[in-house]
C-alpha cells in the first residue's frame, strides 16, 4: 500500500497544490490562460508525439482495442444521458451534459500523467489512443444531442461541419495523427528537435495537474443536484469495471494495456463538462459540482484502482 501512496501522493498533490493556490491567491481565471494553451497546444501535443513516433506502427493499428474502449465509453454515456433524462423530466439538453459527465473522463490534464507515473511508457499508445477516440466521440455526441434539443440555430450540414472541425483541429488529435506518421514512416525529427520535445514532454503532466487544480478551485460550485451520486458511480466504478470486462472477455490483449484503459476510465469526469455546458447555456452551475466533487472522490477511487492493479487484485493477466 505503502507503494500505491507513493504513486498516487505526487500526482494528486499536483491538483491539491493548484486547488490551494487558486484558493489562496485572488487572481483572476484569465490568469490561467497562457498556461492552458502551453498544456493543450504544446507540452501534451509534443509528449504525445514524442512517444507515438518511437512505437512501432504495427502497434499502433489495433482496431479491436479502440472499438472495445470507445463502446464502452458510449454505453456509460447512454446510461447516464438515461439517468438524465428520468432526472430532468425529458430534458436532452441537461441529459446530454449529464451524459458527458458520466463518461467522458478527464484524459487530457490527469490521463497520461497516471498511466506513465503508474505503468511507465508502455502505457503511451493505449492512453493515446484512448484520448483521442474518446474526445472525437464527445465532439460527435454534444452538438448532435444539442442540435436535437434545440439549443442551436444550425443546420445539419452547419453541425456536421463543426463537429468535423472540432475533431480534426483539436490538438490531441493532430499529435496522435503526426506520431503515428511518423512511427509508420520511421521519420526521426532532428536531435535539436527531439530535445525541445523532451523538454515539452516534461512540462506536461507537472503543468496540466496544477491548472487542473487551480481551475477547479475557481470554478463556481453550483447546487448538489440529487442525480449527482449515481451519475458519479457510474463515471468513477462502472465506467473501469465495464471496460475491464469487456477487454478481459474479448481477450487477446495486453496487461498493460488492459491496466491503462482501467485508469483512464476511473478517472474523474472532464473539466470540459463544464465548458460545454457553458458553451450551450446548460445546466452551468450544477456541471461544475460534478467536476469539484468527482475529482474530490477520485482520490479515494483512483487509488483503489491503482492498487488493485499494482497487487494483483484486479486479474488483468
Amino acid at each position: 500500500m505503502l507503494d500505491v501512496i507513493t504513486l498516487a501522493l505526487p500526482f494528486f498533490g499536483l491538483i491539491l497544490l493548484g486547488f490551494g493556490a487558486g484558493k489562496a491567491k485572488n487572481i483572476p481565471e484569465s490568469g490561467l490562460a497562457w498556461m492552458n494553451f502551453f498544456v493543450i497546444y504544446l507540452a501534451l501535443p509534443a509528449l504525445f508525439f514524442r512517444l507515438l513516433s518511437a512505437t512501432p506502427f504495427e502497434q499502433l493499428a489495433n482496431l479491436s482495442f479502440i472499438a472495445a474502449t470507445t463502446f464502452t465509453t458510449y454505453v456509460v454515456f447512454a446510461i447516464s444521458f438515461c439517468i438524465g433524462v428520468v432526472a430532468t423530466r425529458g430534458s436532452i439538453g441537461e441529459s446530454t451534459i449529464l451524459g458527458i459527465a458520466g463518461a467522458y473522463s478527464n484524459v487530457g490534464y490527469m490521463g497520461p500523467g497516471l498511466t506513465l507515473a503508474v505503468l511507465g511508457e508502455e502505457a503511451t499508445v493505449p492512453t493515446a489512443l484512448i484520448l483521442t477516440f474518446d474526445n472525437a466521440l464527445m465532439f460527435i455526441l454534444a452538438p448532435l444531442l444539442m442540435a436535437l434539443a434545440g439549443t442551436e440555430n444550425e443546420t445539419f450540414a452547419q453541425t456536421l461541419k463543426q463537429i468535423f472541425v472540432k475533431i480534426f483541429t483539436h490538438p490531441f488529435i493532430l499529435a496522435t495523427i503526426a506520431g503515428v506518421s511518423a512511427a509508420a514512416f520511421e521519420f526521426r525529427p532532428p536531435q535539436a528537435a527531439s530535445t525541445l520535445l523532451l523538454y515539452l514532454s516534461n512540462a506536461a503532466a507537472p503543468c496540466a495537474l496544477f491548472a487542473m487544480g487551480v481551475s477547479i478551485a475557481l470554478r463556481p460550485v453550483g447546487r448538489i443536484p440529487i442525480e449527482l451520486p449515481l451519475v458519479l458511480s457510474v463515471k468513477l466504478l462502472l465506467h473501469p469495471i465495464l471496460v475491464f470486462l469487456l477487454l478481459t472477455w474479448l481477450g487477446g490483449f495486453d496487461p498493460g494495456w488492459i491496466a491503462t484503459a482501467v485508469l483512464m476510465s476511473c478517472l474523474p469526469p472532464a473539466t470540459n463538462v463544464f465548458v460545454i455546458a457553458q458553451q450551450y447555456g446548460v445546466y452551468v452551475q450544477r456541471a461544475s459540482s460534478f467536476v469539484l466533487v468527482g475529482t474530490a472522490l477520485s482520490i479515494v477511487t483512483v487509488t483503489a484502482f491503482i492498487w488493485a492493479i499494482t497487487s494483483g487484485v484486479l486479474p488483468i493477466g
